[in-house]
C-alpha cells in the first residue's frame, strides 16, 4: 500500500478506479475502510482514494501530538500530490473539517467539496469544552467509546457493524487510543472552526447528513449549508456516518455532484439516477 509521508506523519493510502479523483477523509477512530462498500458502487468510473490518519489503520503515529489541524495539514499534503490538478473531496468528521480547511486555503485542489456530518462548524459552548476534556483523557476514552459507538454509528447493516467494531478497536489500545484522544482535545481549540470562514467557501458544495446523528445533530448540516453560497444539503436516514449506513443513497447523491464538479460525464449513477 502506498503511504506519504508529511508534517503530521506517514499516512497510508489506497487508490481504485481509473477515471476523475475523489479523495475520501474517514472519522477520527475510523479508517478508509468505512469507504469500502461506496467504493464498489462508484467501481472505475472515479478514481478513488482513501487515507488512513496518522495513529490509524496502515499509518503510524505521527511525530506530534494528533490534532484536527494536524490532519488537516496531511489531507492538504495527500490532496496536492495524488490529485494536484485539483479533485471532488469528499471528508467526515474531521474529515470535513479538513476537507473544508482545504477548500478555504487551497481552492484550486478542491474541484467540489462534500461535507459529511462535519466537525468544525458547531458553536462551542461550556458543554462542548467539557465533552472534549472528557474524551481526551484515555480512561474515559476507552471505557465509554463502545457506547458512544453504538449512538453515533445507528448500525444497521453489515458495513456499519464493521466499521463500529474497528474503530472501538482503534481506542482499545496505544497509538490509536492516545492518538484519538489527542485529537478529541483539539476540537475545542479556536483553530477548529471555521464558521466565519464558511462564507468564503466558493467550490460547489454538498452537504451530507444524517438524520439521527446524536454527536452531530442535522440542524448544524442545515446551518452550514446555508452559510457556503450555493451549497446543497440531503438529508439521509442514517447516524454518523452515512455512507457506511446506507451505500447506495449515499452513492446517488454523490455521483451526480461529482460528475458536475469534475466536468464530465461517468455514465450512470449508483441505483440507476442519472
Amino acid at each position: 500500500m502506498p503511504s506519504l509521508e508529511t508534517s503530521a506523519g506517514t499516512v497510508a493510502y489506497d487508490e481504485r478506479g481509473e477515471g476523475e479523483p475523489i479523495v475520501l477523509l474517514p472519522s477520527g477512530a475510523h479508517s478508509r475502510h468505512d469507504y469500502d462498500e461506496l467504493r464498489e458502487l462508484l467501481g472505475d468510473r472515479f478514481r478513488t482514494i482513501a487515507l488512513d490518519w496518522p495513529g490509524h489503520g496502515g499509518s503510524p503515529e505521527g511525530p506530534d501530538p494528533a490534532s484536527a489541524m494536524s490532519f488537516a495539514d496531511a489531507a492538504e499534503a495527500l490532496v496536492a500530490a495524488v490529485a494536484p490538478r485539483g479533485a471532488v473531496v469528499v471528508g467526515n468528521s474531521v474529515g470535513g473539517f479538513a476537507a473544508g480547511r482545504l477548500a478555504i486555503r487551497r481552492p484550486e485542489l478542491v474541484c467540489g467539496l462534500v461535507l459529511v456530518d462535519s466537525g468544525g462548524f458547531a458553536a462551542r459552548t461550556p458543554v462542548i469544552h467539557a465533552f472534549c476534556r472528557l474524551m481526551s483523557r484515555p480512561w474515559f476514552l476507552r471505557r465509554f467509546y463502545p457506547t458512544f459507538a453504538r449512538r453515533y454509528m445507528r448500525p444497521r447493516a453489515e458495513a456499519d457493524r464493521r466499521a463500529m467494531a474497528a474503530a472501538v478497536e482503534t481506542t482499545r489500545q496505544d497509538p490509536g487510543l492516545r492518538t484519538v484522544c489527542q485529537l478529541w482535545g483539539s476540537f475545542a481549540a479556536p483553530q477548529h472552526d471555521l464558521r466565519r470562514e464558511a462564507g468564503t467557501i466558493a467550490v460547489p458544495t454538498l452537504v451530507v447528513w444524517g438524520r439521527c446523528d446524536p454527536v452531530i445533530p442535522v440542524r448544524v448540516g442545515r446551518r452550514i449549508a446555508a452559510s457556503i453560497p450555493g451549497a446543497r444539503l440531503a438529508v439521509l436516514e442514517s447516524g454518523h456516518v452515512p455512507y457506511a449506513s446506507d451505500p447506495d443513497a449515499f452513492a446517488a447523491e454523490l455521483v451526480p455532484f461529482a460528475e458536475a464538479a469534475l466536468g464530465g460525464e461517468k455514465g450512470v449513477a449508483a441505483g440507476g439516477t442519472a
